[in-house]
């Protein structure tokens, strides 16, 4: 929970493979502002991969970008996931709704889109609405942009200087 302009925000995901809305209760909120969000989180289901990171939503544009860090809490790569931020309902709860398309960039700048077959699943089987899903293409497509333009360092920064303010 956050306190923004005199009121609790609670912080939710919601998935649509599998069907969840989990509040990130755990997540520790850095920022958060009208243009972003930015969370430092410990992975809510135990993987063998990854140990947590850092994310900044960009509320205004249609993607999260996360640093993720391994188990040994080294870097391994940023994660981006195209979503939908809803507005704060009148019990502080936001919701960012995760619609499935994902890029990884890997450290030695490799690029791959993921999750997009899920993506079809989704919108195949009404899980997402058509307009979702052309909001979810066009955020793809800017980030896309952005990183194939090489100014993904841009976005790499918010997260990295948040990171850095708290270990000051």
């Amino acid at each position: 929970m956050v306190m923004v302009m005199g009121r609790t925000i609670r912080l939710f995901r919601k998935r649509h493979i599998p069907d969840e809305l989990i509040e990130l209760k755990d997540d520790e909120i850095l920022r958060c502002d009208d243009e972003v969000i930015i969370t430092k989180w410990t992975s809510i289901h135990p993987r063998d991969d990854l140990l947590g990171g850092t994310s900044a939503f960009f509320l205004k544009d249609g993607y999260k970008v996360s640093k993720f860090y391994n188990l040994q809490g080294k870097f391994f790569c940023w994660y981006c996931d195209i979503i939908m931020m809803h507005e704060t309902d009148d019990e502080g709860r936001a919701v960012y709704e995760d619609l499935l398309l994902d890029v990884v960039i890997y450290p030695d700048g490799r690029v791959e889109v993921v999750d997009s077959g899920e993506f079809a699943d989704a919108l195949e089987n009404g899980l997402i609405d058509k307009n979702k899903a052309i909001m979810a293409m066009r955020s793809l497509d800017k980030l896309l942009g952005i990183i194939y333009r090489g100014e993904f360092d841009g976005l790499k920064k918010v997260v990295e200087d948040a990171e850095h303010q708290v270990d000051k």
